[in-house]
């Protein structure tokens, strides 16, 4: 486990800010959230246990028009999270099993989210290998793939809808974004969506190049 306060961010030697990012950080396009959250925290409180990981991995859902995004279909019991106030978490459930977390954007009434789909393992490391091993048979999981996907991170930070959908990212005490150190574009990768089937080709998901301690990707 990275101390926080030793912690570098994933383009050099900066310290990683632990000051939660403000609402008008969420209040823009979707895809600029999207790449901006590259770096940041994402910090979960659960009885008593914080878990701290870096944001490797997201994607954009842009609103009505984007077929992938939830809110295709308009307003309903289940997209209405969509529409909240920028800043806020859009949770919900896939193949009945698992949970997936989003950071909604853009002006109340505009319904689109970023998909955070992947975190690098920071503070709590205990804590994460407890949750995500106690789902698991056999073999446990390597700490680097304990939250690599959007179920993974969900199960690792001890997230699902009924404790921290529509909860406030930004004023809220168990589930926050802080500042971290904002990835250099040198560091970040852009392909398609994935894990989709309509408009899969967008290239809406942004990715945290993995470097080596040579310092290759």
């Amino acid at each position: 486990m990275v101390p926080i306060e030793n912690a570098a961010s994933p383009s050099g030697a900066r310290r990683l800010s632990l000051r939660v990012l403000p609402r008008t950080f969420y209040d823009r396009d979707t895809e600029v959230v999207a790449r901006d959250l590259l770096g940041r925290i994402l910090e979960c409180t659960r009885g008593g246990v914080t878990v701290r990981g870096i944001i490797s991995e997201t994607e954009a859902y842009l609103g009505e028009h984007d077929p992938a995004c939830h809110a295709a279909v308009g307003r309903t019991r289940r997209t209405a999270g969509l529409y909240g106030p920028p800043g806020t978490a859009y949770v919900y459930f896939i193949y009945g099993m698992y949970w997936c977390v989003n950071a909604v954007t853009r002006a109340e009434g505009l319904p689109s989210a970023v998909l955070i789909r992947g975190v690098r393992p920071l503070d709590g490391l205990e804590d994460m290998r407890k949750r995500r091993h106690g789902r698991r048979r056999g073999a446990e999981v390597a700490d680097h793939a304990l939250a690599d996907g959007p179920g993974k991170l969900c199960v690792a930070f001890g997230i699902d809808g009924p404790t921290h959908h529509g909860a406030d990212l930004v004023r809220g005490a168990t589930l926050r974004i802080l500042r971290g150190a904002p990835a250099a574009d040198a560091d970040v990768r852009v392909t398609a969506r994935i894990g989709i089937s309509k408009a899969k080709e967008w290239p809406l998901r942004w990715v945290l190049k993995r470097q080596t301690a040579d310092g290759g990707r």
